[in-house]
């Protein structure tokens, strides 16, 4: 591959030139963009924040928390353009008075931009507005005036969210059935509820109505083998035509202590794509499902490649984004509605690749630091989001507010005197618990489901690739080792200088004793254990994705991975894509997104589903959701990976463009991030291979072409 630095205009004849002189766009407020609007039970009004106090009854806003909050913008233009100078004016609303006025400041900081006047005051709103001036077009016109509200209690930094919102939809189709029953589609699963209007002669007339997720016979499947959802409920109707709103009961098991409770303005809600009604008199006018979300756009990223399988997989896992985030945390999915750091982990990659928002992701890091879950290696996941979170924002303020508790979650005192980490060689007694906020002991997980759990049938092995688990874990290794080397650099951002030295001190020792204890050199690639003989998927890739693997020993590594194939839950397909992306696979990583069989993404379009499977089919998972963001993989490895465009340094201040097209003909995307949209073109054929680039004004870029790949002028 060829590699081309971009910072000077000369140098790229492939990036569109700058645009006309316009208007910084895109303002955010604690890295929120739409603080702006207003909701009444869950549907946005035609209010503003302005008009809020004359309004009557009950609505939700975005309220920010922060004292002191950070402004962020996209700069206008386009690469290569660099902002050279900035200033922001806040005033009090409606008053108008400025609070605060920076003046110009000579820099070309665009994100996470912390406000420098008196502290704000809480229940008021406020409105501010930026300029800039860059080096291609000079001194910018304002931005439009950003209005917030700031919340009852305000604090030096505190995450604000969205409140859950309801999109009003109709059925995509309608069939009838035998006995006046009628099947309505609604074309994609969604959390939500549902609104009928119906008309009854008598008054006497009760309609059954059928919600499931899946079809049978053409009929909504009432008896469900897995945690597919199905529910009945029965209307009594009163004479004359009238609206009836079915109330969904709370289920035991997801509205219990753990789980995330919906808020009471939202109501509870219920996964379904089918509703069969069934009346005996009455005649259904209206039927409405009311699918219940956080505020997603659906048009901030696309994707359409000359592969159909691989178009259907992207829009199967950027729907699931939108469609799983129905408590305004990354959740399990409907059977537990339990925050768990795998799960949270992928659907940060996938909603950071299909929307330009990140507060959802944040909250959920920070829930998890407060309930973290019993696998080891998802603990330690912690600090592997909260770097991803400082990458795509640029925004520190999560690493300093949790800075402790993200080293605690380095679990430094179980490595033992030989530099490795093991759960079973220390007592995990209370000290130990209580600084990783654990009432219960931690165990080690590599994959889920293992052989032998969740009824499994007799011989099946489980999904983890028959690891042999020993007290020194090679894949818990893998993770600690790139927790220290993660945790050492947030040290470093933050101006803590020594313990990044000591951070990264020990993490250069359990690399040493990694290789030393972990690699056969007769193999030529790693074990699992100490003392074992099985190698699994999983130990390899994780050691090559994280960086242990030598130089020299990264080819029989890389041979070994492929060997394997899908031996790997949906979960574990992330790590496996990523590895076989960084070591050069990008055909064989494009094989397994885009394969048929049962062990695939395809199968979870082909068996009906329109929101990614817990597992890849019923068969592997007895008990398997069908809305689980964690089977979301291909939705960020498609545009980070195989497009090939990642955040070098902290904001997208710097961005690497590696794409890996292996065999499709042709590839286009658009991809949002905080300083604005990403597209990018790929032709490759005989006639044709080139990469075709917009990006936007404040961004550095370096980009790696593959061989034989032409800047498209």
């Amino acid at each position: 591959m060829r590699k081309l630095f971009l910072i000077l205009a000369l140098a790229v004849p492939a990036i569109l030139n700058a645009g006309p002189s316009g208007c910084p766009t895109g303002l955010m407020t604690d890295l929120v963009e739409h603080t702006g609007q207003v909701w009444s039970d869950g549907c946005l009004t035609d209010l503003n924040l302005a008009d809020l106090s004359k309004a009557k009854g009950s609505f939700q806003t975005v309220e920010i928390r922060s004292l002191r909050p950070s402004f962020s913008w996209i700069v206008p233009g386009s690469y290569p353009a660099r902002q050279v100078a900035r200033q922001i004016v806040l005033c009090e609303s409606p008053s108008g008075e400025v609070i605060w006025d920076s003046g110009w400041v000579g820099d070309d900081r665009s994100t996470a931009v912390p406000y420098g006047g008196k502290a704000l005051e809480p229940n008021k709103i406020y409105s501010w507005k930026v300029r800039v001036k860059t080096d291609a077009d000079g001194e910018s016109g304002w931005s439009e005036a950003k209005f917030f509200k700031t919340a009852a209690e305000l604090c030096e930094y505190s995450t604000p969210s969205y409140p859950l919102v309801k999109e009003e939809q109709a059925p995509v189709s309608q069939s009838s059935l035998p006995s006046r029953a009628v099947l309505y589609d609604f074309g994609r699963d969604a959390f939500g509820q549902l609104r009928l209007t119906v008309s009854s002669r008598s008054g006497e007339d009760t309609v059954m109505i059928h919600l499931g997720e899946r079809i049978q016979d053409g009929r909504v499947l009432r008896k469900p083998t897995t945690t597919v959802r199905y529910q009945l409920h029965k209307i009594a109707l009163k004479k004359g035509t009238h609206t009836y709103r079915v109330v969904i009961p709370p289920d035991r098991r997801n509205t219990g202590p753990a789980a995330v409770k919906m808020p009471e303005y939202i109501g509870e809600v219920l996964p379904f794509r089918y509703c069969e009604v069934e009346p005996s008199e009455g005649e259904v006018k209206s039927i409405i499902r009311e699918a219940v979300h956080y505020p997603f756009d659906m048009d901030a990223a696309s994707f359409s490649s000359s592969d159909n399988v691989l178009n259907q997989v992207w829009d199967l896992c950027r729907y699931s984004v939108k469609a799983t985030s129905f408590t305004g945390l990354f959740v399990d999915g409907d059977r537990e509605r339990i925050p768990y750091e795998a799960d949270a982990l992928i659907s940060q990659l996938c909603h950071y690749a299909a929307d330009r928002e990140f507060t959802l992701s944040r909250r959920t890091i920070e829930y998890l630091l407060d309930y973290p879950t019993w696998p080891t290696e998802w603990i330690l996941q912690a600090v592997l989001m909260a770097w991803n979170d400082y990458l795509f924002t640029g925004d520190k303020r999560l690493l300093e507010q949790q800075y402790g508790i993200l080293r605690a979650h380095c679990m430094e005192t179980l490595i033992q005197a030989n530099g490795l980490m093991s759960t079973t060689l220390v007592s995990q007694g209370g000290p130990f618990l209580e600084s990783i906020r654990r009432k219960e002991k931690i165990r080690d997980i590599v994959d889920w489901p293992h052989s032998g759990s969740l009824g499994l049938a007799p011989g099946y092995g489980g999904e983890d690739d028959g690891f042999e688990y020993t007290d020194y874990n090679a894949v818990v290794n893998a993770y600690a080792f790139r927790a220290l080397t993660l945790m050492s650099r947030i040290a470093s951002e933050l101006g803590e200088s020594a313990e990044a030295e000591e951070l990264s001190a020990k993490a250069a020792r359990m690399e040493t004793a990694f290789r030393k204890n972990f690699f056969d050199r007769k193999k030529g690639y790693f074990v699992d254990g100490i003392g074992v003989k099985h190698s699994s998927l999983h130990t390899n890739m994780f050691a090559l994705l994280f960086g242990l693997v030598p130089e020299k020993s990264k080819a029989k590594v890389m041979k070994f991975i492929i060997s394997r194939g899908m031996a790997c839950s949906v979960y574990g397909a992330q790590f496996l894509l990523e590895a076989l992306y960084d070591g050069g696979a990008g055909q064989e990583a494009l094989d397994l997104m885009t394969d048929d069989s049962l062990r695939s993404w395809y199968n979870m379009v082909r068996c009906g589903s329109t929101i990614t499977l817990e597992a890849w089919d019923d068969s592997f998972k007895p008990n398997q959701d069908w809305n689980h963001l964690w089977g979301a993989a291909p939705g960020n490895i498609i545009p980070f990976k195989m497009m090939g465009v990642e955040p070098l340094e902290p904001g997208f201040s710097k961005v690497r463009i590696r794409p890996q097209p292996g065999s499709l003909e042709h590839a286009q995307m658009s991809l949002p991030t905080i300083r604005g949209t990403i597209r990018m073109i790929i032709e490759n054929t005989p006639q044709r291979r080139s990469v075709s680039l917009e990006l936007p004004a404040n961004m550095e870029a370096e980009i790696v072409l593959p061989d034989g790949f032409e800047l498209d002028s």
